[in-house]
């Protein structure tokens, strides 16, 4: 029988191998002996073999469940492996195993070229290895174990192939080399016809995994990757299918180097994205149902196992959707628009809200520039706040919020405030909202002009310095300027920040917002009154009055 191109004739006698590798002393034999004896205490037993010569027997040998087999007087057939100090080294299971080895031959000795046995290594010699199955010994000689020298082996449950039996000498030779080179090449031969033919084959699904199915093909394992179970995409494969279910596949490629089969189950249909190519275009509506909701978004069911996915920006025109399970629910049906199709990487995106009407058309049928609306706070920057009205965001500035240019709108304001606002612009080119606060309240300058006219007499503090004059703070928190041509007689590289000025008002525009103070016309209105006091009293001269004003 020729393996691995080579010839058992060109062998080693493996049983030779084995006998010298036990270092027998001479050929074993059986034979007839008595028991003469038996030592409890020792938990031996001697057994005479011939030749006025007495060998020890283990009791454990003839025992079974603590009750011994055989009596003194008793004749048994002992195996005489050797000798030790000139005593015969003998036993009774060998006797046993040796017998359970010729009813095994006898048995397979015609047809042993399929045979494969399993069992455990229970000794590691020079030639090789002694297998040990269902009380038969096997040897297997190192160059067919397929073992590293370094490897620990003893103990190692293996299969291994019989490729040798030799009735004279009651050996059987096993090759765990030849079982591997076999099971590869028939593997082989399974994958070359798997991927020659290209035909649909039954297979058992012998393990469910996170990333797909182990399916057993006649008798080679390949990978059904989650993406190759459906054209939906990616599937939880413990929820389609159960260990041991049988599943029609194809074999789609195969790695040579990992001998990685990869197959297939969604390949055994026609692709369905076809179908949708050819009927399906950008911008129909079509009817789907809701198959999976998540916190991204909601996954749809077109049917023929296609699946559509609808983004959570696509659910509604309202930009604060945070869960998708607010608007929709598995097994819903509903009409979306589709807005993107690419069969080539099978995705198929729809939109909810492009089948709503939008909230900013409907805002500018309903409101105008200047109407004055309640709103509700929906978030808050660092630059403003966004006010939602009628489902559209309008801009509430920090500069509108109120007329103290100092208060910002997280200030006063916090997320879900009601507030009242005037619609200062609509934008339908950007479709933007300016909204503003302050125009409801009453302008500090409006208050001012109440109390205040025109060439009143303020005094104020200087709360800044320009290259084009000084800006006073007034009562209230308003505000004035004094430009540089109105500071005369002052100088201003006199003047610093936070020091008292006294001004007449030149201008109150309450329209603008604005107040300008004067110092020169303070001046002015100084001097003109004290000409008049001149003029109205006859009694003093004019030196004494202008002496009594600049003391």
């Amino acid at each position: 029988m020729a393996f691995d191109n080579e010839s058992f004739e060109e062998e080693e006698n493996f049983a030779e191998m084995f006998a010298a590798s036990e270092k027998q002393q001479e050929t074993s034999r059986i034979v007839e002996g008595e028991i003469v004896e038996i030592q409890t205490d020792e938990n031996r037993a001697l057994v005479g073999v011939g030749d006025k010569l007495e060998g020890i027997l283990s009791l454990d040998e003839i025992s079974e469940n603590g009750e011994l087999k055989f009596n003194v007087g008793d004749k048994i057939k002992v195996m005489v492996t050797g000798y030790y100090n000139e005593r015969p080294k003998i036993s009774y299971k060998k006797v046993l195993e040796q017998q359970k080895t010729i009813d095994f031959i006898d048995e397979h000795k015609e047809n042993f070229e399929d045979l494969v046995i399993e069992g455990v290594i229970t000794k590691k010699n020079r030639g090789g290895y002694v297998v040990e199955a269902d009380d038969v010994s096997f040897f297997m000689p190192r160059s067919l174990a397929a073992f590293k020298d370094t490897d620990d082996v003893i103990g190692r449950k293996i299969k291994a192939q019989v490729v040798k039996i030799d009735e004279e000498q009651n050996s059987i030779v096993v090759s765990r080399r030849k079982l591997f080179n076999d099971e590869r090449k028939k593997k082989k031969e399974i994958i070359d016809k798997l991927m020659e033919e290209d035909t649909v084959v039954e297979g058992t699904i012998k393990k469910i995994t996170s990333y797909g199915m182990f399916v057993d093909v006649g008798g080679v394992d390949g990978l059904v990757h989650y993406n190759e179970i459906s054209y939906k995409g990616p599937v939880n494969p413990s929820r389609l299918y159960k260990e041991g279910e049988t599943v029609a596949v194809k074999a789609i490629s195969y790695d040579k180097d990992k001998r990685h089969l990869s197959l297939s189950i969604k390949a055994v249909h026609s692709d369905p994205w076809e179908e949708v190519e050819s009927e399906l275009d950008e911008g129909d509506t079509i009817t789907v149902t809701v198959s999976n909701v998540e916190a991204y978004g909601v996954f749809v069911d077109l049917g023929n196992d296609i699946e559509g996915f609808l983004h959570i920006s696509e659910i509604s025109w309202d930009k604060n959707v945070k869960n998708p399970n607010d608007y929709l629910k598995v097994g819903q049906e509903i009409d979306v628009e589709v807005i993107e199709i690419n069969p080539k990487t099978h995705k198929l995106r729809v939109s909810l809200k492009r089948l709503l009407p939008k909230p900013f058309d409907e805002f500018v049928k309903n409101h105008k520039e200047g109407d004055v609306v309640a709103g509700t706070v929906t978030s808050l920057t660092d630059f403003g706040a966004f006010v939602r009205i009628d489902g559209v965001e309008g801009l509430l500035h920090n500069q509108d919020i109120s007329w103290d240019k100092n208060v910002k709108c997280k200030d006063i304001l916090k997320t879900g405030d009601e507030v009242e606002v005037k619609i200062a612009k609509i934008s339908p080119e950007d479709q933007k909202i300016s909204l503003n606060r302050k125009a409801l309240l009453e302008s500090p300058i409006d208050a001012f002009a109440k109390t205040h006219k025109v060439n009143s007499i303020v005094t104020g503090t200087i709360r800044d310095i320009k290259d084009f004059g000084v800006f006073v703070s007034l009562e209230d928190g308003v505000d004035a300027l004094i430009r540089d041509e109105d500071l005369s007689p002052l100088e201003k590289n006199d003047l610093e920040i936070g020091q008292e000025i006294e001004a007449a008002i030149a201008v109150i525009d309450t329209r603008r917002d604005r107040i300008r103070l004067s110092v020169k016309k303070l001046d002015y209105i100084k001097n003109k009154a004290i000409l008049e006091e001149i003029n109205d009293d006859e009694s003093h001269s004019l030196g004494d009055l202008i002496k009594d004003k600049f003391k």
